[in-house]
């Protein structure tokens, strides 16, 4: 993509749109979204954090 900082923000998004529509589609997906996210325990309940 273009640089498009000089550009009005109307003509910026269609520069995106453009780049985005040329692009070659992405992969699908190997696992679901956030399913290799490390899991965080839970604070133990009792007093209050301020």
């Amino acid at each position: 993509m273009p640089n498009t900082s000089a550009l009005p923000k109307e003509d910026r998004k269609a520069a995106k749109r453009t780049a985005r529509k040329k692009a070659a589609p992405k992969a699908e997906r190997t696992h679901e979204r956030g399913s290799k996210k490390r899991k965080v325990k839970k604070a133990s309940r009792g007093v209050s954090k301020r």
